[in-house]
C-alpha cells in the first residue's frame, strides 16, 4: 500500500504569487503567536459543569488535558474542550470539567497554565462548540520589502480568499499521526494496542489526519487546475449562512451565488455519512482513494470517528490587519473553527515548514 505521507511532500498551491514573500520567522517565541477562542456561548452561571477560562503558554493541548485530569483528580475524558490549541503559543480557551472538581481548582495553576476565570454551566463543552479563534501573530526578521509585499498579499487574500488547507501540524511530527491513521484503517494497528490513556484521543486524531491529508491533496489539485473559484456540475456546495450542503445541478446560477459569497465549494472528508458529489466530480474525488488502495467502505470501520463531512475549499476573511512592529510585522485576524492560522501565514511566508514549525 502506498504511504499516505507521500501526500505531505507536495507543496500546496497558493492563491498569491509564490515568489512574493516577506521572509522572516514565525513563532520565534511563544508570545509571538497568541490565540484567543471565540465561543458560541459563555457559561450561564448554573449547572453541574464547571467552565474554566484558561491561559496556557508553550504546552500542547494533550499536556493540558493530562495536567487538568491530574490536578483536579478527574478522568481525562471528563475534560471538555471546544478545540485544540497550538503548543508554541500563548492561548486562551474555555475548558469544562465536572463541578465536583471545583474543590481542587487552586491546584491547577502552574508556571505555564493559569485559570483566569471560572463559572458554572449546564452541559459539557464539546468539540466544535466555538465560533472561531482570534489571532495576533508576529513574524520576526522580515525582508526589507516585507511591508509592501505583505500589503500586496493582503489585498489578494481579502479579495479572493485563500485555500482552506489543514495545517501540517495536523499530521504530527514527520507525519507520524498520519501514518498511525493509515495503519488503523488498513488493520495493521489494532486500536486496543494504543495505551488506554491516549487511545480515544490518538485514534480520533490519527483517523482525522487521513481525512485531512486526502482533502488537502484534492484542494491543491483543484487550485492547480484553475477551479478554485469555479463551480462545476456535480460539486457539493455549502450555504455559508447555514452550512447546509447541496449538489450543484445549475452551475451558472450557483456561480453567481458563489461570487456573491452566499455559497462555497467543498471538498471531501471521506466517511459513510459524507454527502457525495455527482458526475465527473464524483469520479475525480474518489479516484484519490484508489491511489492509496483505500475504499470508501474502509472508513465505516470507525464510523463513529469518521462519519464523513464536507469542508469548505475557501476561507474568506472579513479583516486582515498588518502593521510594523519592532523587528518584524504583526498580523491580526479571525478564523472560523477548523481553520488554521498557519495556512494564512503560508501565503505570506511561502514556507509550510516555517509556518507550522513546532506548533504542537
Amino acid at each position: 500500500m502506498p504511504e499516505l505521507t507521500e501526500l505531505l511532500k507536495t507543496p500546496h498551491e497558493y492563491f498569491t504569487d509564490r515568489n512574493m514573500k516577506i521572509g522572516g520567522t514565525l513563532k520565534s517565541e511563544p508570545a509571538d503567536f497568541r490565540v484567543e477562542e471565540i465561543p458560541i456561548y459563555t457559561p450561564s452561571g448554573e449547572g453541574e459543569h464547571l467552565y474554566l477560562w484558561i491561559e496556557k503558554e508553550d504546552i500542547s493541548a494533550e499536556f493540558l488535558l493530562q495536567h487538568l485530569a491530574k490536578t483536579l483528580q478527574i478522568h481525562r475524558n471528563d475534560v471538555g474542550v471546544a478545540g485544540m490549541k497550538d503548543r508554541r503559543a500563548i492561548t486562551r480557551q474555555w475548558v469544562s470539567v465536572p463541578g465536583s472538581a471545583e474543590a481542587n481548582l487552586s491546584k491547577v495553576d502552574s508556571d505555564q497554565i493559569r485559570v483566569l476565570d471560572s463559572n458554572r454551566h449546564t452541559n459539557k463543552l464539546k468539540t466544535g462548540h466555538l465560533r472561531g479563534n482570534r489571532f495576533t501573530l508576529i513574524v520576526r526578521e522580515v525582508s526589507p520589502e516585507a511591508k509592501a509585499d505583505a500589503e500586496s498579499i493582503r489585498q489578494v487574500i481579502l479579495s479572493r480568499g485563500l485555500p482552506n488547507y489543514f495545517g501540517t501540524q495536523r499530521f504530527g511530527i514527520d507525519g507520524e499521526t498520519l501514518q498511525t491513521g493509515q495503519k488503523l484503517l488498513s488493520g495493521e494497528l489494532d486500536p486496543q494496542k494504543i495505551p488506554y490513556q491516549r487511545r480515544k484521543f490518538l485514534t480520533r486524531l490519527a483517523l482525522s489526519a487521513v481525512q485531512s491529508a486526502l482533502f488537502n491533496r484534492l484542494l491543491s489539485e483543484r487550485t492547480k487546475l484553475g477551479l478554485s473559484h469555479k463551480v462545476q456540475l456535480g460539486d457539493v456546495l455549502q450555504v455559508v449562512a447555514s452550512g447546509g450542503p447541496f449538489v450543484s445541478d445549475d452551475p451558472r446560477t450557483d456561480q453567481r451565488r458563489f461570487e456573491a459569497r452566499e455559497i462555497v465549494t467543498t471538498g471531501p472528508l471521506f466517511g459513510p455519512k459524507m454527502k457525495e458529489p455527482a458526475g465527473d466530480v464524483y469520479g475525480w474525488e474518489f479516484a484519490i482513494l484508489d491511489q492509496f488502495e483505500l475504499s470508501p467502505e474502509v472508513f465505516g470501520k470507525f464510523k463513529k470517528l469518521t462519519p464523513g463531512a464536507r469542508r469548505p475549499c475557501l476561507l474568506w476573511l472579513d479583516e486582515l490587519n498588518v502593521e510594523e512592529v519592532d523587528d518584524g510585522l504583526q498580523f491580526q485576524f479571525e478564523l472560523p473553527t477548523g481553520a488554521y492560522a498557519t495556512i494564512v501565514m503560508e501565503e505570506f511566508l511561502k514556507s509550510a515548514a516555517a509556518a507550522a514549525a513546532d506548533s504542537r
